[in-house]
């Protein structure tokens, strides 16, 4: 078979995708398991491109009256095997409208491109101004439906859609909204969050709770966004999470179904790899999860490894809470990039308010999106001892497609200019340069400051802090395959702040940096501070540990990094 006609990733349209006989794994069951759950309203959260608009838009190829007699696109498929559904396809109206193009840097933009995907529906159903269905003011209030409409009208307009179809069918409506979430994350990082959350509240309200002619509604999206800030009037809302167990096959390859795939297409040799590259996601307690993005370009590039996933567009939230987080983020960062777990505290509702802040927040949301995975859970006992209060997780980066887009997220943070200087100083501390390491390290820092300090609440402090961790991130991204690279581990008689162990101790040295900030209460100079670097270096004996490994002391360095605002000291 022809692999570039057979796997086309970039179809997300159900119809085109079963008309051109391209590459599918059976996923229909997901309408049996939807449609027998019953619930008014679902909300089902997982990471990006894992099928979410392909099922949604399977949903609609299956329900609505648009697609009645399309028997060909699920014959053969596993819902077809039973008559009821059979029966079932092509009966009911449906709405199916996409929030996955709402990228706004500015909140009039938000609301106007929201405002024309709702325009558009009903564009496509202006069948509904025939005859004398709607009344005088119900066609007046149809006209005024128009991209860039008054926000009351378009927090509305869903609800009024979903009453004119309900009378032309005389049947309830089926309402499908998929990546519902996309808006309030651009909002978040563009700085109209609370704007944002007053028109989506509404708009909400209106479509899912106060709808009478609602049949049954179906939201998707990554996240999973507080009650609080959005869906606090939505009592009749099913929430499904990675965590949950509905659904956890529905979205996603098992693993049976990405070894039969590559069984079928030649490269059954390539299992085991595959699994190292891109297995780590479980939904519920469904194991062994693959993300279809990879899965279907790792096929079509017969069998080339890469990124594939990762190199998608969508990362900005992830890399702007890692470079904006505090300390304690980015230390737990470094533990993950050598391939260890950490523990945390979950909570699945994402509070965006808190992000800036609350490092629980952060790898909730890491969790949510996919890019750690839940190694085991342990309830936390109320302090009585009876029942359970919070959960804690232990968690790792989910797998290696993962842990490349860390690093490559962690070399963009001293791109341009600083990325030069970056490397040229990486260069002259190796070679012992302390002359160039400090024009280096002064570009660097002027550059690369205001990235690591730009959260709400970050002191002159924490800055450098800030800074200092996303340097030794840099630094174990870029020599990771010469040295071990630690942070903040007890060595002798305190705790050193970077280590350099070689792993070829015949041809590179140790290498033990301290960082200081200048305190003008404590010292009159910034020399003054750098050679308090040194004697705490020498009275703590950071250089034990090496020692204790072999390493004689004159293949030890040893160096003060200090720091007053953005002026850097080396020595």
């Amino acid at each position: 078979m022809d692999i570039n006609t057979f796997v086309n990733i970039g179809i997300q349209r159900y119809d085109r995708l079963r008309e051109q006989d391209q590459f599918y794994i059976d996923k229909t069951g997901f309408i049996r398991e939807w449609w027998e759950n019953g619930s008014d309203v679902t909300l089902i959260t997982r990471p990006r491109r894992f099928g979410k608009t392909l099922n949604m838009s399977m949903l609609e190829c299956f329900f609505s009256n648009q697609y009645a007699g399309r028997s060909d696109l699920f014959e053969g498929l596993s819902v077809w095997s039973e008559e009821k559904y059979r029966e079932l396809q092509g009966t009911f109206p449906v709405i199916f409208m996409t929030f996955a193009d709402v990228k706004a840097a500015k909140y009039a933009d938000m609301e106007y491109t929201i405002t024309k995907a709702i325009a558009d529906l009903y564009e496509q159903n202006r069948y509904l101004l025939a005859g004398d269905l709607l009344s005088g003011n119900e066609r007046e209030y149809f006209e005024r439906v128009k991209p860039g409409m008054d926000a009351r009208i378009a927090t509305d307009a869903v609800r009024s859609l979903a009453n004119f179809m309900q009378r032309f069918y005389k049947k309830d409506v089926i309402i499908i909204l998929d990546e519902y979430d996309t808006p309030m994350q651009e909002a978040w990082l563009s700085g109209y969050w609370n704007e944002s959350v007053d028109f989506l509240r509404s708009f909400f309200n209106s479509t899912f709770k106060t709808n009478r002619y609602l049949y049954r509604g179906i939201i998707t999206g990554i996240t999973r966004i507080s009650k609080e800030s959005i869906f606090s009037d939505l009592n009749n809302l099913e929430v499904i999470t990675t965590t949950s167990d509905a659904y956890a096959a529905a979205f996603g390859f098992t693993e049976d179904e990405v070894f039969r795939a590559l069984d079928d297409v030649g490269l059954g040799a390539h299992k085991e790899r595959v699994k190292k590259w891109y297995d780590g996601f479980t939904f519920g307690r469904h194991t062994d999860i693959y993300n279809p993005w990879s899965i279907a370009s790792f096929i079509k590039e017969r069998g080339r490894y890469e990124a594939y996933w990762i190199n998608t567009s969508g990362n900005g939230l992830v890399n702007s809470l890692v470079q904006r987080g505090n300390a304690g983020v980015k230390r737990t960062m470094e533990a993950l990039l050598q391939g260890k777990s950490f523990q945390a505290e979950i909570d699945e509702q994402i509070v965006f308010d808190q992000l800036d802040y609350d490092e629980n927040a952060v790898w909730s949301l890491l969790m949510a999106t996919g890019y750690l995975r839940v190694l085991k859970t342990e309830p936390e006992e109320c302090g009585d001892g009876v029942g359970q209060d919070n959960v804690w997780y232990t968690l790792a980066l989910t797998n290696c497609e993962v842990r490349q887009m860390f690093r490559r997220m962690v070399k963009r943070w001293f791109s341009g200019n600083a990325g030069m200087a970056y490397n040229h100083f990486i260069e002259a501390l190796l070679i012992n340069d302390v002359d160039a390491m400090n024009d280096y390290m002064n570009k660097i820092a002027m550059h690369s400051f205001s990235s690591f300090d730009v959260a709400q609440g970050v002191s002159d402090d924490d800055a450098p802090e800030r800074f200092y961790h996303g340097f030794v991130l840099g630094l174990m991204v870029e020599l990771a395959g010469r040295y071990e690279i630690t942070s903040n581990r007890e060595s002798g008689l305190g705790r050193y702040d970077v280590m350099l162990k070689p792993k070829d101790t015949e041809r590179d040295c140790a290498y033990i940096i301290e960082f200081k900030v200048f305190k003008s209460y404590r010292e009159r100079t910034l020399e003054e501070t750098l050679a308090n670097a040194h004697v705490q270096i020498e009275e703590k004996q950071y250089e034990a540990g090496l020692r204790a490994e072999g390493i004689a002391p004159e293949r030890i360095r040893k160096y003060g990094f200090v720091f007053q605002g953005k002026r850097c000291l080396i020595g």
